[in-house]
C-alpha cells in the first residue's frame, strides 16, 4: 500500500495528561492497521500515541502533526514546536483553541476534517470541540475513554470500553474510507 493510499486515523486528546494506558494501545493499533496517525503534534495525548504509534517496528504509515501558530511581533507566524515523534509537522497560523476549539482560527478544523476517522482520548475544551467538529462535518468519530459515560456537555458520540470495541466501530468507517479512496484512485487514473 502507498503512503497516498493509507487511511489517516485522527487522535484527538489532552494537550496536558498522557493518559498512557488508553493512547498508547490506541498508538500501537493504528500503526499495526497500516494507517498513518495525526494529531495536533503536542504534548500529553498528542505525545503518548505518537510515541506509541513510533515504537512498531513494522508500522508503514506517518505521524503527522498539524500544529498551532501564533503571530509574532513582526507579523510573522511563529509555529508551535511539534513533539519528537511527529514526522510531518503541518505548520499552521491558526492560534486558537481549548474553550475556542471551534472557531475558525483554530486548527481543529484542519485536524478533523484531515482524518478519515477520529478517536477521542480524554481532554478537556479543545478536545471536546473536536468532537463536536466531527459531529458538524459527519466525520467517524468513537470516544475511548475506559469508562461507558462521556463528560458532561459532550456530543453524543459512540464510546468504546476496550480496544477491541474501539476496532470494531471504527472498522465500517475506515472500510468506507478505503472504498472512497480506491474509487478516487480509479477515477482520476492514479
Amino acid at each position: 500500500m502507498s503512503t497516498r493510499s493509507r487511511l489517516i486515523v485522527g487522535v484527538m486528546g489532552s494537550g496536558a495528561e498522557r493518559h498512557e494506558a488508553l493512547a498508547a494501545p490506541v498508538g500501537r493499533w493504528i500503526a499495526r492497521e497500516g494507517h498513518h496517525l495525526l494529531t495536533g503534534g503536542g504534548g500529553g495525548v498528542m505525545e503518548a500515541v505518537s510515541e506509541a504509534f513510533a515504537s512498531v517496528s513494522e508500522r508503514q504509515g506517518l505521524v503527522i502533526g498539524i500544529l498551532k501558530g501564533f503571530p509574532g511581533p513582526d507579523g510573522r507566524v511563529v509555529p508551535a514546536t511539534p513533539n519528537r515523534w511527529v514526522e510531518l509537522p503541518i505548520r499552521t497560523h491558526l492560534p486558537l483553541s481549548g474553550e475556542q476549539g471551534t472557531d475558525v482560527l483554530s486548527r481543529n478544523h484542519l485536524n478533523v476534517l484531515t482524518a478519515d476517522a477520529i478517536v477521542v482520548l480524554p481532554g478537556g475544551a479543545g478536545t471536546r470541540s473536536e468532537a463536536q467538529l466531527a459531529v458538524r462535518y459527519a466525520k467517524p468519530v468513537v470516544a475511548f475513554h475506559g469508562s461507558a459515560a462521556l463528560p458532561a456537555g459532550w456530543p453524543a458520540v459512540p464510546v468504546a470500553v476496550t480496544l477491541e470495541e474501539l476496532a470494531r466501530l471504527l472498522e465500517p468507517a475506515l472500510e468506507e474510507a478505503r472504498r472512497r479512496r480506491a474509487g478516487s484512485v480509479q477515477e482520476h487514473g492514479a
